[in-house]
């Protein structure tokens, strides 16, 4: 996989891949003085998926057919029940280190949450109106959140590109050690700077005290090595993508909207898991069951 990853670019992606990593870091910058860098930034996200669909493919291996949607969806079901439980233990592990950075972002979520309570609208007697224009404002709020975070996933497609241009770095630098075919340290690099970055990009647009933004890049550059780690164990660029968005989501559903959405989800694939993976076990018994029947006819 490693040799994969880090086969020649054309000119044309290496170009996009720098819009996606470096430029995206400056645009995260700029959002925190400018409207339009913020609106920049959501169309590279949406326009990194064009980019993460050239690369996909280098995180599997010819010799693996592509699994099939049970199997597909197991993957997806196991990996956000990694993301959920090494979160959790993330979340934990923060709020008892970094007390600043807690209270702040607490702070934070219930600021935010304030503005997001719906207000309905009343007549003159206090009965509420049911109108066209406080339904789409309610949309609006909703969309909002679920759109940013649904961006929030193609993230993961900027990890990539970085691991990729990094290890690209790295087979430059040490060609001798990349040629005899010791890559793994190379990879586990590019995996801790990517969650390094992640971290730090968490933090680019605002302005923090440090005893603040030391604890927000702490915390989500470990949330961002669980990411990479779950990129790397799939070997599916859309599974963690997908894994990503809908945590977002349904932490957002669950800080604003509905208690405990997070977990009620994770339960949910937990449900699903258990069921796939017990109809994946009773097939493959079966199939061994008639193998070894075909054999037994077969015999003289």
């Amino acid at each position: 996989m490693i040799s994969n990853l880090a086969k020649p670019l054309s000119k044309k992606l290496l170009f996009a891949m720098l819009i996606v990593t470096i430029g995206v870091e400056i645009l995260l910058y700029l959002s925190r003085y400018s409207y339009m860098a913020s609106s920049l930034y959501d169309g590279v996200m949406v326009g990194s998926f064009f980019i993460g669909w050239k690369l996909y493919r280098r995180l599997g291996s010819p010799a693996n057919p592509p699994k099939r949607p049970r199997r597909m969806m197991m993957q997806f079901t196991g990996a956000f029940l990694v993301f959920f439980l090494g979160s959790t233990v993330i979340n934990i592990y923060s709020t008892n280190t970094f007390q600043a950075f807690s209270d702040d972002y607490d702070q934070y979520v219930q600021d935010y949450a304030e503005t997001q309570s719906f207000d309905v609208d009343e007549d003159e007697e206090g009965a509420p109106i049911n109108s066209v224009g406080s339904f789409f404002d309610k949309v609006d709020t909703i969309g909002a959140d679920l759109y940013a975070d649904t961006l929030a996933g193609l993230e993961e497609v900027w990890r990539l590109s970085y691991m990729i241009l990094i290890l690209i770095v790295f087979k430059k630098l040490f060609p001798k050690r990349w040629n005899s075919g010791r890559r793994d340290l190379f990879l586990m690099l590019s995996l801790f700077l990517t969650s390094i970055l992640f971290g730090v990009d968490h933090t680019l647009d605002t302005e923090q005290p440090w005893s603040i933004r030391i604890g927000a890049i702490v915390t989500f550059a470990n949330m961002g090595l669980l990411f990479g780690l779950i990129l790397l164990w799939t070997r599916n660029l859309w599974v963690t993508v997908l894994v990503h968005s809908l945590y977002d989501i349904t932490a957002t559903l669950s800080w604003y909207y509905i208690d405990y959405a997070v977990e009620f989800f994770a339960l949910g694939c937990l449900a699903l898991h258990i069921i796939l993976f017990t109809i994946e076990k009773i097939q493959q018994s079966r199939l061994k069951k008639e193998i070894a029947a075909v054999d037994l006819a077969q015999w003289p």
